[in-house]
């Protein structure tokens, strides 16, 4: 057998199920069709990494969330300190202090909105917290969808979202400060 042709097992679907039978294929064809293949320096198109710099928002994508931290968030060079609400025209601060204080009263701004949104991403800080039951039914009333989530994942579906260019808003609770990787000196 020459060294331009690899034998490889495919598998074809017979009438009483799947059935192994052996054919030559080129080597050229596909290098992903035998596990001995090794990526060399002729390959390097097909390992190297992909990176994606945004050089310009596209108009009307809506409003982003960059980062967060401890202290809050920076939505599209904004910085905003301590919880925050994230609407559609406008970010607000938001008077929340914990998952706790999250009522029906503190969510009525999302609801009196026009144009009704689609979908409220509640950010519960660093992780998913339950939210009173009263607080999702009245929502859910008013016909908006919630997604309850820990705050990271919160702000990455609030920016999915927006890119689909669905009406979303978001409430956010920043995470609190992070003591694994604090030094002490003694």
């Amino acid at each position: 057998m020459s060294s331009a042709v690899l034998c490889s097992r495919v598998l074809q679907r017979a009438a009483h199920g799947f059935v192994f039978s052996s054919r030559a294929v080129p080597a050229s064809s596909s290098p992903f069709l035998c596990r001995a293949h090794r990526l060399g320096p002729s390959d390097d198109e097909m390992y190297q990494r992909t990176t994606v710099s945004v050089m310009q928002k596209e108009p009307g994508s809506g409003i982003m969330i960059q980062s967060y931290s401890s202290r809050g968030f920076n939505i599209d060079g904004n910085r905003v300190f301590g919880p925050c609400a994230v609407l559609p025209p406008a970010i607000l601060q938001w008077n929340v202090g914990s998952h706790k204080d999250i009522t029906e009263e503190s969510v009525s701004l999302f609801h009196m909105l026009e144009p009704r949104i689609e979908i409220l991403v509640l950010g519960t800080g660093a992780r998913l917290e339950r939210i009173n039951p009263s607080v999702l039914a009245l929502l859910k009333k008013k016909g908006i969808a919630v997604e309850v989530q820990d705050t990271p994942n919160a702000c990455a579906t609030f920016n999915f979202l927006t890119s689909e260019r669905r009406v979303a808003a978001a409430g956010l609770i920043p995470p609190p400060v992070s003591t694994a990787l604090e030094l002490t000196q003694e």
